[in-house]
């Protein structure tokens, strides 16, 4: 089976580096004809090229692999090659999320296989096992910590009392943050995911601006030493329940108890976890980012389709997200807490409560009414489950 890559960074050169080793008989079966770089003096290998035409357009390619990232032109490029009947493979979050809905129809029109194993959970087999599942059973919800970076950060902030800035430097330089880490500490690659996997456990397209998002952004030591001295966790939580003619779909830190699982996952690590009626819950822990986890969930959705186990249920359709029916508890912190006296079941102290029980509706609305930039806020989980 014949590939044109996309991209040679962190993850293409991950992708480019397995298939080159050849060290199973099924990698020994691909082979990568074409590698698209940016600039001429990117140019190393003779298989190189700045021409997308070459790719794209070459009858002789099978698969196209898209390790670019971003949104433009990665998704003008997708869009070209499975027009032209090639299968894509993504590891691409964003561009899949902004433009899910237009690229599996291009897809299904001209008979080719979308992909994107890699785009949610790294190297742990989150996408292929929501399929899996959903052949006998409906996927009834899920949740998880999403994100290897806000969950070294925060882990980082518990074993050491650090404050986000410095948890936050340390991340940067141990290569697990981006020099603008603002997609990670504020929600939306979590949230990205919570799309993703949306789509592939419920087979429905929900936007992500209806999704209520809340980051780590604002998180303080003091925060983290509440948690430690309640025998609770602070972990970046997405979920997603599926009901009968909607979705409920959240992203926020999350007060866990110690004896909870999600509590124990540490440093750069991804947890996840389905519930199904036959299977229950199933839970899947694992490298969530870097070169080598996500280049190898790229090669396994190319072992599928050369193996023709493209066993996704399409049926996707758009749904609407409904949070009234996800009620919780709410720590926040605020300067402006007196403004919201009536729904405050615990005061801490001066700038710091516990809410009463509220949906996450109904909390939007309490941190509209603070009208202030810099408020914290988490879910308080009182049990286990």
């Amino acid at each position: 089976m014949k590939i044109g890559l996309l991209g040679h960074g962190t993850v293409g050169s991950g992708v480019r580096k397995i298939i080159d080793g050849k060290n199973t008989k099924e990698i020994s079966q691909l082979e990568i004809s074409r590698i698209l770089v940016r600039y001429e003096k990117d140019i190393t290998d003779e298989r190189m090229t700045v021409d997308i035409h070459d790719i794209v357009e070459d009858p002789n390619i099978d698969v196209v692999v898209e390790c670019i990232g971003g949104d433009e032109p990665a998704f003008s490029y997708v869009q070209a090659a499975l027009f032209n009947g090639k299968h894509v493979v993504t590891s691409n979050k964003k561009m899949l999320v902004n433009h899910l809905g237009e690229l599996l129809e291009t897809a299904r029109t001209r008979g080719v296989s979308l992909k994107y194993e890699a785009a949610c959970g790294g190297g742990i087999p989150w996408m292929s096992n929501l399929d899996r599942t959903k052949r006998i059973d409906d996927v009834e919800s899920f949740r998880g910590i999403f994100n290897g970076t806000t969950n070294y950060i925060l882990s980082k902030m518990s074993d050491e009392g650090s404050e986000f800035s410095v948890a936050l430097k340390e991340a940067q330089d141990c290569g697990y943050a981006e020099f603008d880490p603002s997609d990670d500490i504020d929600g939306m690659d979590t949230a990205y995911k919570v799309v993703l996997s949306s789509c592939k456990g419920f087979g429905v397209l929900t936007s992500i601006q209806d999704i209520d998002i809340y980051g780590i952004r604002y998180i303080s030591a003091r925060d983290i030493a509440y948690t430690c001295t309640h025998d609770y966790v602070c972990k970046l939580i997405g979920t997603g329940i599926k009901s009968n003619d909607s979705v409920s779909a959240t992203v926020i830190p999350t007060f866990i108890p110690k004896e909870n699982l999600f509590a124990t996952i540490s440093a750069n690590f991804n947890a996840i976890e389905s519930d199904s009626r036959t299977l229950g819950k199933m839970t899947y822990v694992g490298q969530g980012a870097g070169s080598y986890p996500t280049a190898h969930a790229v090669v396994q959705d190319l072992i599928d389709l050369l193996y023709k186990q493209d066993i996704s249920v399409l049926r996707e359709e758009s749904i609407h997200v409904d949070n009234t029916s996800r009620v919780s508890s709410f720590y926040v912190r605020s300067i402006n807490l007196d403004d919201i006296q009536d729904i405050i079941e615990e005061r801490i102290d001066e700038d710091t409560c516990i809410t009463k029980k509220m949906s996450f509706v109904e909390l939007a609305s309490l941190i509209g009414k603070l009208e202030d930039g810099a408020v914290f806020v988490a879910e308080v989980m009182h049990d286990c489950k």
